[in-house]
């Protein structure tokens, strides 16, 4: 009574799930490329937008900030390097993640963009780390910084880095796709590095205050590291296989029981694949005298239709059928 072996690889019944289009193999990486990864191509041209102007801004505050003395652009200029390493691997991901899916890697690469997302949650961390503790350094003797260039360098910087993210926001989907999104406060963050480099220039010009200068620095780093532990924890969430947060399980095993002839679900698991794309597993107790093959179509039906989730896999099982207790 098996009518459904472990997460979508291979199924004695094909022919029947052919027809339906859910959860045999081809009818998933239809499914994917037409559920995920639709803005695909957007996202790419959002990112390769946003790569070029975050790469040239950086190289105008490093040396900008050289010139000045300004930690502000400095720790900024630092931070967009990282962006600038970030926003290529999220592109890179992007293109990995679209490879098909082959006998060691059977889902594929959908979880790099995972991966890039978590790099970039940690290069995020690395960076405000430095910026909090050369601030550190200089609260005790700051140095005299040329507040009226860093200005003009921090304004540039601001601009090109709104108009990278607005490329991202018009073009890419910063919501749904954490990889994107986590890309997206990258540059975010950038533009709060411009701004409180804007105001610590503008502190230092009409006050001589030189100590803004860290100050600044380190309110910019905090709110870095308050974007990036978002998507530090989503990333190590669905690492470790967590429910998704819009999805909840008991809801889904309530709506299953009411299929008439099921009397039990168990091994009910709900994970995220990558952005955009969750996957179920579970076995259904139904009665001997039910029909398993109706009973599957309409669980694998009230799944996608009710819980937006295409990549379902569902073991039919009745009293004839007994197996060992599972770990999980």
């Amino acid at each position: 009574m098996n009518n459904h072996n472990h997460p979508g690889h291979s199924h004695e019944h094909q022919p029947h799930h052919q027809q339906h289009g859910h959860v045999h193999n081809e009818g998933h990486g239809h499914s994917h490329s037409g559920h995920s990864h639709s803005h695909a191509p957007d996202n790419k041209k959002g990112l390769l937008i946003a790569l070029i102007i975050t790469g040239g801004i950086m190289f105008l505050e490093f040396f900008g900030g050289l010139v000045t003395g300004s930690l502000a652009l400095l720790s900024d200029s630092g931070h967009m390097l990282s962006d600038t390493a970030s926003l290529a691997l999220s592109l890179v991901a992007m293109i990995v993640a679209v490879r098909p899916p082959s006998l060691k890697n059977s889902y594929g690469f959908y979880r790099f963009e995972i991966m890039a997302a978590l790099f970039n949650g940690v290069t995020l961390f690395v960076i405000a780390g430095f910026i909090i503790w050369e601030a550190w350094q200089r609260f005790f003797a700051p140095p005299a910084v040329a507040s009226g260039t860093m200005m003009i360098i921090a304004a540039v910087g601001l601009l090109a880095n709104l108009i990278s993210a607005w490329s991202l926001m018009r073009k890419s989907d910063t919501k749904e796709n954490i990889n994107i999104r986590s890309a997206y406060l990258h540059i975010m963050g950038d533009a709060l590095g411009s701004v409180g480099a804007l105001l610590a220039g503008l502190i230092m010009n009409l006050f001589s205050w030189y100590i803004a200068d860290p100050i600044i620095s380190v309110l910019v780093a905090l709110l870095i590291l308050r974007g990036a532990w978002g998507v530090l924890k989503q990333a190590f969430h669905i690492l470790m296989e967590g429910t998704p947060a819009a999805i909840n399980t008991e809801e889904i095993k309530e709506a299953l029981l009411r299929i008439d002839g099921v009397i039990g679900v168990h091994d009910l698991h709900v994970w995220t694949i990558t952005s955009g794309l969750d996957a179920l597993s579970g076995h259904l107790l139904i009665r001997d005298t039910a029909d398993p093959h109706s009973i599957l179509q309409q669980a694998v039906d009230l799944v996608e239709d009710q819980f937006a989730i295409q990549h379902a896999t569902l073991q039919i099982e009745n009293s004839s059928l007994k197996h060992r207790e599972l770990k999980v």
